[in-house]
């Protein structure tokens, strides 16, 4: 519920804000990284098929389009502080259950169950970050929200990084993910202290006073916009490029390049620091040359990474497709966000739209993969990725800046 106004805070609240989001953010790609870099380990453990791994990796993507659904209704009801705690104690209980429920008590359904915890958390957490990030960015006066989204890619880097030092000395999946957990609990804990106690009372999607017929007729509206659906149509191509190294470059690593679980996650790593580096530096280059050739581009880069990967005769080509796969992935979703978002009268709506579409990637890739993975080999499931790549690439010019807005 909306909050009356607090008078302005200061330039060192300002900061503190603004460096509490951008830990948020970081938690956040920890979490998920850390699951992602032991995921052969639990494979492993559970002694699944390359199919079977893409079925249980639905429960995760399930449980995370179900926490983007309920987020804004979660932020309304609980505040950004209890709110992001609650999605980041949900992680917590996922992410440890996962690998209790691996190697303590080997059982895929109860795996499936803790990534729909999992799942569920994050996808929550997503939102509100998110929202989060964009009060403070409102507040400060400067565009922030690229680095914030850097900053999550800095969290997967970290927890790439432990989970190959993990795999390499042996640390029990149950053990390295139950430490992982208390942690990203306790630093939640401390970060959210220096985030206000209101509501961003701006935000269409936690206002209390906006009718939810008048809510809902709004959602369903932008539906028939054309423009959106191409954007949407970039964030499925992109989102899913991202998404499935995310689930399977470390097994495509171990299964089709034959290599060792701890180079499976160091290969995880290569791909994500790629990915930060993407992120980190696209903003300049985004305002200089704008969306659309920096999406084809990006596209470009992204499919001759994924080639590479793909048809690599050694080891350290495949290192080279991984980074140019993480580059061309980066900017693609958020350069889509904001495409949706240039008319500020229904952003909340479009950016909810599109958003929903790339999740999507994330839902059916997992088992659309595993299924052609278990069939064709994983390597070979990769070129659905390609195809996708080039979709983006051919309908880019939908992203196209509006007249008169601020470019990134």
């Amino acid at each position: 519920m909306s909050q009356p106004v607090a008078a302005p805070p200061t330039a060192a609240r300002l900061t503190a804000w603004r460096n509490a989001v951008f830990a948020i953010f970081a938690l956040s790609g920890l979490t998920i990284a850390s699951w992602v870099a032991r995921l052969p380990a639990v494979r492993d453990e559970l002694h699944l098929d390359t199919e079977a791994v893409g079925l249980i990796i639905l429960g995760l993507s399930a449980g995370s389009i179900l926490g983007l659904v309920v987020a804004p209704h979660l932020l309304a009801k609980l505040g950004p502080r209890r709110g992001i705690v609650f999605s980041l104690t949900l992680n917590a209980i996922g992410l440890a259950g996962v690998g209790i429920s691996a190697a303590v008590l080997p059982e895929p359904a109860l795996t499936t169950v803790f990534l729909a915890v999992l799942g569920f958390g994050n996808g929550s957490l997503d939102v509100q970050m998110n929202v989060e990030g964009a009060a403070s960015e409102r507040a400060i006066g400067r565009t922030l929200m690229p680095l914030m989204h850097a900053f999550f890619s800095f969290g997967t880097v970290i927890g790439a990084g432990l989970g190959a030092a993990a795999s390499a000395l042996s640390v029990p999946v149950s053990v390295h993910l139950s430490v992982m957990a208390v942690f990203i609990v306790i630093a939640g804990i401390v970060a959210v202290r220096f985030i206000p106690q209101t509501v961003d009372v701006e935000d269409p999607s936690t206002s209390a006073k906006t009718p939810f017929r008048l809510r809902v007729k709004e959602s369903l509206a932008v539906w028939a916009d054309s423009r959106l659906l191409l954007i949407g149509l970039i964030i499925l191509g992109m989102a899913f490029a991202e998404g499935s190294a995310n689930d399977w470059i470390a097994l495509a690593t171990v299964d089709g390049h034959h290599q060792d679980n701890t180079t499976g996650a160091l290969m995880f790593g290569v791909f994500v620091v790629a990915m930060t580096v993407g992120r980190v530096i696209g903003g300049p280059i985004l305002d200089r040359f704008g969306r659309v050739p920096i999406l084809r581009l990006s596209a470009l880069i992204g499919a001759i990474g994924l080639l590479t990967f793909i048809l690599a005769p050694a080891l350290w080509s495949a290192m080279l497709g991984a980074v140019l796969w993480g580059i061309g992935s980066s900017l693609g979703f958020p350069v889509g966000i904001s495409a949706a978002s240039d008319d500020p009268k229904t952003a909340a709506a479009r950016v909810s739209a599109v958003a929903i579409i790339g999740y999507v990637a994330f839902l059916a890739g997992p088992p659309l993969l595993g299924f052609l993975g278990q069939h064709f080999g994983i390597l070979n499931a990769l070129f659905v990725v390609l195809v996708l790549l080039v979709l983006a690439a051919i309908v880019a010019p939908a992203a196209r800046e509006r007249t008169g807005r601020f470019a990134r």
